[in-house]
């Protein structure tokens, strides 16, 4: 049921900015039409004599409202709004979602592919019978709408099926290995019992497949045989993939810097802002920096300011650039505005902390860095076979695709390499999220040549990574950590079907772990089910 609020200025801005922290990929939308997508746009909401004022901007145009009311829905976060010098108020919609096709237009294309996969399989298996082909919602399962899902049955063995079309977001047609498994798994035990299970199918749109196909390649081949498909919705032509040769992955590395000599260059920064911190809680910043001119000021993994160092505008004089804000609502940091800058920090150091309100936005803010966070500081006491003392954190440039950056890579105390992701929240899709980085690292690792030293050196060392230290050429071991109660129940269902070359541990904290991150139980691969 949508909830209309009509609030103080303040408590305006707080859902907005609320909103917009959870949803950085969001969407704004005025009848009908995207006004801005909020990956590449900025946004600021302020209170201004009593008035909550919304500017949004990117290179194409410029935004001010002022937001009269808010309406919580289903699917979107509704403002009420008023342009200045306009006669009647206008409406705007904060869309979360990345597919934004309405829901009837949604559901007929999902039928139509539905049909679509069942000829084309007909036609290109005809010795198998098509069965049970559906896209229904099945939460208990895990099954999403947007994955046609079936079986193809000769005699007493089967193949377990499933499709995506290329009307689907990128992140869901990535995400259909995880999904492939786990219907696998339960055609196997949910299935006549008198028919075998043998492989999986799937399918996906043409040029989608190369994410699926590195996947594919680290699974155990004596558990299922696997085959990939790419499918042409138009000339209905079904195409087999060959994921055992998915050729060089493209994984390049930034050459490592010296983290101390960035913070010195941008001292002068750094030093305004910690100015408008409250002394009480200045010991509570960490300095992460982000590259040789570039550091962040993090507040228990939240970015709330960097200084950055270079040349001034139309000039040669060099100068430190200090801005604050998070993601989209980044901020020059002027004259003009320090006083807001001190109130929006005092307010940010006010609520995030261990103990802070639960239902507080600036609390709630990205709890996979805050644990990310914790575990950097406390990782002797919670991994004790891991180097805390060469812990790199968003290792930049992994791939060059957009698949981000591994949260944690380290060393154990054997010199072998240990990839480490961390997640808050439950994530179906942790396994292979968590492969392709240990993918990209293997590969980084296995490029060993000769550095001068007795013996070769991988791009690691040869990039100044591990300084000091010997990088075991041993393939990476893969750690995925979360909290107890957040870990997807399909997680390890999806682990056990990873190659026995990956060798992974799932480590999971107690439900407390901003106030002290304990270990409750682990589980790794070779273990008996």
């Amino acid at each position: 049921m949508a909830v209309a609020v009509t609030a103080t200025a303040d408590r305006l801005s707080q859902i907005i900015e609320s909103h917009l922290a959870e949803h950085p990929g969001a969407a704004i939308l005025e009848g009908g039409q995207t006004l801005f997508d909020m990956r590449r746009s900025r946004y600021s909401v302020t209170e201004s004599h009593g008035r909550c004022l919304l500017q949004l901007w990117n290179d194409e145009r410029n935004l001010v409202r002022t937001v009269i009311e808010v309406e919580e829905r289903a699917h979107c976060l509704r403002l009420t709004t008023r342009r200045m010098g306009a006669p009647r108020p206008q409406v705007l919609e904060l869309v979360a979602a990345s597919d934004r096709r309405t829901p009837t237009a949604r559901e007929a294309a999902r039928r139509n592919y539905q049909r679509l996969l069942e000829r084309v399989l007909t036609r290109a298996f005809p010795s198998a019978k098509p069965d049970g082909f559906r896209s229904a919602m099945d939460l208990e399962h895990s099954f999403g709408p947007a994955y046609v899902r079936g079986r193809l049955l000769r005699g007493t063995t089967a193949e377990a099926v499933i499709g995506v079309s290329e009307a689907e977001p990128a992140a869901t047609v990535d995400g259909i290995l995880t999904l492939g498994i786990l219907w696998l798994e339960h055609c196997r035990q949910k299935g006549d019992a008198r028919r075998h299970f043998g492989g999986l199918k799937i399918a996906v749109p043409v040029g989608a497949w190369r994410a699926t196909a590195e996947r594919m390649a680290w699974l155990n081949r004596a558990a299922a045989d696997f085959q990939l498909f790419t499918l042409d919705e138009r000339s209905e032509e079904l195409a087999a993939v060959d994921f055992r040769d998915t050729g060089n992955l493209e994984s390049r590395l930034v050459h490592a810097f010296s983290a101390e000599a960035a913070v010195e260059r941008c001292r002068t920064g750094i030093d305004r802002l910690l100015g408008l911190i409250p002394p009480t809680a200045r010991d509570r910043v960490e300095l992460r920096p982000r590259s040789a001119a570039e550091v962040a000021l993090l507040l228990h993994g939240l970015e709330f300011a960097r200084v950055r160092h270079g040349a001034a505008a139309h000039s040669f004089a060099v100068r430190n650039e200090v801005t604050f804000g998070a993601g989209a609502n980044e901020t020059p940091l002027t004259n003009e505005n320090e006083e807001l800058c001190r109130q929006m920090l005092a307010r940010l150091f006010s609520s995030r902390r261990p103990d802070g309100a639960h239902n507080d936005a600036l609390f709630r803010l990205q709890p996979e860095r805050w644990l990310e966070a914790r575990l950097r500081g406390e990782i002797a006491g919670v991994l004790p076979g891991l180097r805390g003392d060469l812990m790199c954190s968003q290792v930049p440039a992994l791939a060059s695709g957009e698949r981000g950056m591994l949260d944690l890579l380290t060393l154990d105390r054997n010199g072998r390499l240990a990839v480490i992701e961390v997640k808050a929240d439950e994530d179906l899709h942790l396994p292979l999220q968590a492969l392709d980085y240990w993918i990209r690292v293997r590969a980084l690792n296995a490029d060993r040549q000769s550095g001068g030293a007795s013996r070769p050196l991988s791009a690691f060392e040869r990039n100044g990574y591990f300084a000091g230290a010997e990088v075991s050429p041993l393939a990476p071991r893969l750690l995925l950590l979360g909290p107890a109660l957040r870990i997807h129940p399909a997680n390890v269902p999806v682990l056990r079907y990873l190659s026995p070359e990956v060798e992974w541990e799932l480590i999971a904290v107690a439900e407390h772990w901003r106030r002290e991150l304990k270990v409750v139980f682990r589980k790794r691969s070779g273990e008996a089910p």
